[in-house]
């Protein structure tokens, strides 16, 4: 058996970036070939990312970056919030942001193939997976190219919002930005507020006013008017002001003699169905399973 030294694994560490035991015991398998281990090690990395890529991934976080007129949001998503707080995991997230303003990715497979540091973002991605163990996947990314300015804020990590907008005060689009991200507003303004929504509203709004028992001329103006009501509630220009109730966003930004062409937000697992773990279930299988073996 060859003698496994400090200086082997060091440099098997540094080629794989894998943990230094797992390095260590591949060393060992391999009877200190290096380049054996190295083989061993990738097979048991892409092994644990294989395993992993079932498992869901609804917590993670939203990575901005701005250069000039050009800019990035990306949600990058794992199984837990402890890795949302890794180095790693983090630098992948921002590096992605970064790759999608300046390469234009048309999505996701076309920024998984993208370079990253001697490897593609997926390599990447996938030797992060077996290092840490926990799956992790690039949901969604949204690029902006614009001759006017960009601003954007992330509220921690799980918030993240992207504006574009014209105006002397930047100061104008940091609030609008804050602003989207405490408000949530779905649409720049009313004719933008998606049909679907519309019309589910439509639907309860209706509900609500036959059950009022108010004649069919007054229960239409009711419903006419949760709708109207519903359109300005989430339509950002149409919104109070968080800074100012006093005054709509879009009438902050004439005074401030700005306008916003458009925004985006993302939420951290929006949308994603989080599996519900049902803990006395899982000790009565163990239970069972200890029992028959």
């Amino acid at each position: 058996m060859a003698a496994i030294t400090a200086a082997m694994v060091g440099e098997l560490r540094a080629k794989t970036d894998a943990p230094m035991m797992e390095c260590k015991k591949a060393l060992t398998e391999a009877d200190g070939d290096p380049v054996k281990a190295e083989e061993l090690l990738r097979v048991k990395l892409g092994s644990k990312a294989s395993k992993a890529a079932s498992r869901i991934t609804a917590e993670g976080v939203v990575a901005a970056y701005i250069a000039g007129g050009v800019g990035a949001l990306v949600e990058v998503n794992c199984e837990t919030d402890f890795v949302t707080k890794n180095d790693e995991f983090l630098a992948l997230a921002n590096a992605c942001a970064k790759l999608v303003a300046e390469k234009n990715p048309a999505d996701v497979a076309a920024l998984s193939a993208l370079p990253l540091d001697g490897k593609t973002v997926e390599e990447q991605r996938a030797a992060l997976i077996g290092r840490i163990g926990e799956n992790m996947s690039i949901r969604r990314f949204k690029r902006f190219e614009t001759g006017a300015k960009l601003t954007s804020y992330l509220h921690g990590t799980r918030i993240g919002v992207m504006v574009e907008f014209d105006g002397a005060d930047e100061q104008v689009g940091k609030d609008v930005a804050m602003h989207v991200a405490a408000m949530k507003p779905v649409s720049l303004s009313i004719d933008q507020v998606p049909a679907d929504l519309i019309e589910k509203e439509r639907s309860v709004a209706t509900l609500k006013a036959a059950e009022s028992g108010k004649p069919a001329e007054i229960a239409t103006k009711m419903v006419e008017g949760s709708v109207q009501k519903f359109l300005k509630e989430v339509s950002l220009l149409n919104q109070s002001f968080v800074k100012n109730d006093k005054q709509t966003v879009e009438q902050m930004l004439k005074a401030a003699n700005a306008t916003v062409k458009s925004f985006t937000m993302y939420i951290v697992g929006e949308g994603i169905e989080k599996k519900q773990d049902d803990f006395a279930a899982e000790v009565a299988a163990q239970v069972a399973a200890a029992k028959q073996a």
